[in-house]
């Protein structure tokens, strides 16, 4: 079992936004949150991600308790809704933000970041500012960043709604491989 959620909860103020979330999700598998507006599914993801901490309930990656784990130490990929990216950065110096912070050798990096970009149609990009590309291009340097330290775990919030089809359904294929 790749990542297991039991009894989940979480509050802000009186409003209880989680209650008693249980999921498992195997090695390969691809699950989807669906929901209204508002109904925690960013939350649940936070918490997995450990950007947020969980009122109750407990949280494991291949049967590995992730409470008090920093986000750092989980190995995991995030694209954000907004994509949070660095404005003042080139597209290469987003999508290797994650590999120096995990220390990669220069040729390494550089390495690793024409092959995200070639996966996500950016190849050619890299010395352009994120400030200058459409948001499906901004996204897909998002959705570079994430994939280029090889993360235990993708976690996705609504990542590719501003790619065209074709490109959408190619990059679905490459995630689930």
């Amino acid at each position: 079992m790749l990542l297991e959620l039991y009894g989940i909860e979480k509050s802000f103020d009186s409003l209880a936004v989680l209650q008693g979330i249980t999921l498992r999700v195997e090695q390969g598998e691809i699950v989807a949150l669906l929901g209204p507006s508002g109904c925690g599914k960013t939350t649940l993801l936070r918490i997995i991600a450990g950007l947020e901490t969980a009122d109750n309930g407990q949280l494991f990656l291949r049967g590995r308790d992730l409470t008090g784990i920093p986000v750092h130490k989980r190995g995991f990929g995030m694209v954000f809704q907004d994509y949070a990216l660095f404005p003042h950065k080139s597209v290469s110096q987003n999508v290797a933000f994650g590999l120096r912070m995990q220390h990669w050798k220069p040729e390494r990096q550089k390495e690793r970041v024409d092959q995200v970009l070639d996966l996500v149609s950016l190849a050619g990009f890299g010395d352009r500012r994120v400030y200058e590309l459409s948001g499906g291009e901004q996204q897909r340097v998002a959705l570079a960043r994430a994939l280029a330290p090889s993360p235990n775990l993708m976690l996705l919030d609504e990542p590719l709604g501003s790619l065209d089809r074709a490109l959408r359904e190619r990059l679905m294929g490459e995630l689930r491989a």
